[in-house]
């Protein structure tokens, strides 16, 4: 994704836009009084215009990015006010100074996964297009034609995702496509409107969804003329139902659909990779039963500035019934912390044994050395202490700790979407994530010593008699 250029257009527009919003500013944060005498002041035109001045009252994630670029990709969770910024993206395409006059642009492609949805949801939804327009701007919906035609002439015609080949002929120099990532033949479709978007100078288009791990949408976002704009669901709070918050929050919380649909983070795997997320949603746990082991497993950092690796600190525990096979073990909590001085992280990891009441805090020295339980007990020289060292590469590692996983045996509370995520980047081939996978380091070292380590050396007890 590249960073816009701004060109002088998109200069003036950014400053009405600024200027706007500075308003909405000011009026919101102002007394109940002041905003009396501000709406009192305004004659009868310019109030019955103010619910359609859409810079004034939009999110900054409903606005368009300034600069040049071919792609924008607004994803965000569900009733982020996706369908609203698409809706009003059209609009100022179209629409000219005054009713008649033309707009930047005069044919526009509306996609959708069917016709009913893209008709129901972009044109006659409450965030539509028809319900966003003013009376002397609004379109003339062509039911036969599938077509809104705007007074100035500009036309805007609706297409389907099951039907690509329909998209074979028609040229536009706009376009905006609703919810993308749950297309059918999402790239199928894409390719043919990519061909049809050739007229005008510069021609735009908008993608309005909520993401989804899917090839067509990744490759979109790694377009270097492509920009996003991210928003979960609460962002547009003001405008929900606060028992619909309430509800989903309560179930979805900390789970991977609760990411994808109301945080709306693009939840990625890799390909081969040693977890995935289905697998890690189905071992989730809304608590743990009472454990024989608590450890807080520490991987720290080479360095402590700001754009360091992170620190990776996880509480796990393990209830040890039975034989080693029996076992089971579960992930706490996760509270690695990037950019924190050592004694900042060596803190909190503490605070984190206290808070679980864990038997002993396991670190990797194999960078610090002594210097990291030096450290550590410098803040309480009682703390149980263990130091580790890799022997070994962060896959061999990992694996024995994957294939607990595959049998079921360790479990996840809510709260470690995060270190879920980066999990699935680790592949038998090496880590392909982003940085370095310290969250998951930290998870093996826990899960060794709770399991792994204490199996090796555990004996059957011998039966009195025989």
């Amino acid at each position: 994704m590249r960073n816009p250029v701004p060109t002088e257009e998109s200069r003036h527009s950014t400053l009405t836009r600024r200027a706007l919003k500075s308003g909405a500013d000011w009026i919101a944060c102002a007394p109940p009084e002041t905003q009396t005498a501000f709406l009192e002041g305004m004659d009868e035109a310019v109030l019955l215009a103010l619910p359609y001045l859409f810079e004034f009252w939009a999110l900054p994630h409903q606005l368009a990015p300034e600069g040049d670029w071919r792609s924008w990709v607004i994803m965000g969770g569900r009733g982020s006010g996706k369908t609203r910024a698409g809706a009003e993206w059209v609009r100022s395409q179209v629409e000219g100074a005054r009713p008649l006059d033309e707009g930047r642009a005069r044919r526009v492609a509306l996609v959708g996964e069917t016709i009913d949805e893209a008709r129901e949801v972009m044109v006659f939804g409450e965030s539509g297009i028809l319900a966003c327009s003013p009376p002397d701007r609004r379109p003339n919906w062509e039911a036969t034609r599938r077509r809104l035609v705007w007074p100035n002439g500009a036309v805007a015609q609706v297409f389907s995702a099951h039907d690509p080949d329909s998209l074979r002929g028609p040229q536009f120099d706009a376009a905006w496509s609703d919810e993308l990532a749950k297309w059918k033949r999402a790239e199928e479709t894409w390719d043919m409107l990519q061909f049809g978007l050739r007229l005008g100078g510069d021609p735009q288009q908008c993608v309005t969804t909520t993401p989804r791990n899917v090839p067509v949408l990744k490759a979109i976002l790694s377009n270097p003329m492509t920009v996003v704009t991210h928003a979960p669901t609460e962002a547009n709070r003001a405008n929900l139902a606060a028992s619909f918050l309430e509800a989903v929050r309560t179930r979805y919380s900390g789970t991977r659909l609760g990411r994808q649909e109301l945080d709306g983070i693009l939840l990625e795997e890799a390909e081969s990779a040693l977890w995935t997320l289905a697998r890690l949603e189905a071992l989730r746990v809304d608590a743990a039963p009472e454990l024989d082991r608590i450890v807080v497993a520490v991987d720290p950092p080479v360095s402590s500035h700001a754009g360091s690796d992170e620190c990776g600190i996880v509480v796990a525990g393990v209830r040890m019934q039975g034989p080693p096979q029996s076992w089971s073990a579960y992930v706490l909590e996760d509270v690695s912390v990037a950019g924190a001085a050592p004694t900042a992280w060596a803190k909190i990891a503490l605070a984190a044994m206290e808070r679980h009441s864990a038997d002993r805090m396991v670190a990797e020295v194999n960078q610090g050395g002594d210097l990291v339980e030096t450290m550590i007990r410098q803040l309480d020289a009682m703390v149980p202490f263990r130091a580790v060292r890799a022997t070994r590469g962060k896959i061999a590692r990992a694996e024995p700790v994957a294939a607990l996983y595959e049998q079921g045996r360790v479990r996840h509370l809510r709260g470690v979407q995060v270190l879920e995520e980066q999990m699935c980047h680790m592949t038998a081939h090496g880590y392909e994530g982003r940085g370095s996978p310290d969250r998951v380091d930290a998870l093996v070292w826990a899960i060794n010593d709770l399991m792994i380590s204490p199996a090796a050396h555990w004996r059957r007890p011998r039966v009195r008699g025989l």
